[in-house]
């Protein structure tokens, strides 16, 4: 038992895995038990903030982490059908005018993070834009700003969003008496669809990583999957044990970037940063209850639709429960792409800005 209260940076590398497995097992149960949707993507990432900031020097490595990615990216895939297309052509104005309203709101927030001066204006901007939050951290730091605080900010987020929206989900099921459904862990599977799904995702995880694109495996693997999937060409085929598994490297990636020297580096400004976030938050579900009125959709829909999370994150809530996962996906989706195409632009022109009025340093 000695070796197990050294400092966790002193322990051998098998030993930190193994305390992140035992802990992420013990987490995910205790959600489970508890009815908590996404389980197996927030039990390992509360065990990684638990280890990352106890100094575990683990990191999940680059091959599984772009590979997670392009399942990710097939599995959002898997959920975008003809009757996404069909919402958005009926009612693009809406979602588009809900997506700019949402990046409107985090923009104005991080510009005002500026002005109190709890961060340098162009990383308040990119760590307060909702979207993936590895995609977030790798432009903010090819377009000069402070990587560390920008994970933090993102991180801290996707936390705090995927915690309260598992939490709703939760409520809302047992709240309208939706059973929670029984896990085919291990199905039947179509072992020649399962074969094509794998090979797809090994293709975009190369390619995708090669173009040095931010988060180009799940992008390469969303849009081909989706292209494929629609035209009838491929039945995209993920087993629930290899999506546990891809949630757990996605939830570590998330809790082991928590480490002392970014919660140290961003401390001071945490209370700015959770006004900022629950105000987001709140915007976010402002804009779901107009959604139910304007579209009739359910309300749980329209909260994770509007819910300013990692997609990932969201995706994996989305599917644990009884929601519209193509209008969740299809918003989330639109709104990632939209400010991946927008983010370096916009975040010149507020540097331009900031180094006029000398707001930022």
């Amino acid at each position: 038992m000695k070796p197990f209260f050294r400092p966790l940076e002193s322990l051998p590398h098998a030993r930190q895995w193994l305390l992140l497995a035992l802990f992420s097992a013990a987490f995910a149960a205790l959600l489970a038990l508890a009815g908590i949707p996404a389980a197996v993507f927030l039990g390992p990432m509360a065990a990684g903030v638990v280890l990352g900031v106890k100094g575990a020097t683990i990191r999940v490595a680059s091959a599984p982490y772009i590979g997670a990615q392009a399942l990710m990216g097939l599995f959002i895939a898997s959920a975008i059908t003809p009757s996404i297309l069909q919402s958005f052509a009926k009612e693009w104005p809406i979602i588009l005018g809900v997506v700019f309203s949402i990046i409107a709101a985090s923009t104005l927030l991080g510009w005002a993070m500026s002005r109190w001066r709890a961060m340098p204006g162009t990383t308040s901007i990119w760590g307060s834009w909702p979207g993936a939050a590895g995609a977030m951290v790798i432009m903010a730091g090819e377009f000069g700003a402070d990587a560390r605080l920008v994970a933090f900010m993102q991180y801290f987020r996707v936390a705090c969003v995927a915690s309260l929206a598992s939490v709703v989900a939760t409520f809302w099921a047992h709240s309208t008496g939706i059973p929670h459904p029984e896990i085919p862990w291990f199905p039947a599977v179509d072992e020649r669809a399962f074969a094509v799904t794998l090979a797809l995702a090994g293709v975009c995880a190369v390619v995708g990583h090669a173009s040095r694109f931010p988060s180009g495996a799940m992008l390469l693997a969303l849009i081909a999957g989706a292209a494929l999937n629609l035209a009838g060409l491929i039945h995209i085929e993920l087993p629930k044990w290899l999506m546990a598994a891809t949630y757990a490297l996605l939830g570590w990636n998330v809790g082991l970037c928590f480490t002392p020297d970014i919660l140290a580096h961003a401390f001071r400004a945490l209370p700015k940063i959770l006004l900022s976030v629950a105000s987001l938050i709140a915007f976010s579900a402002v804009l779901a209850w107009l959604l139910t009125e304007t579209l009739g959709i359910d309300a749980l829909t329209a909260y994770l639709a509007t819910s300013p999370g990692g997609m990932d994150s969201i995706a994996i809530i989305a599917a644990s429960t009884n929601v519209d996962m193509p209008f969740v996906m299809a918003l989330q989706t639109i709104r990632f792409l939209i400010i991946i195409m927008i983010g370096p632009p916009l975040a010149r022109l507020v540097a331009r800005h900031m180094e006029v009025s000398g707001r930022y340093g």
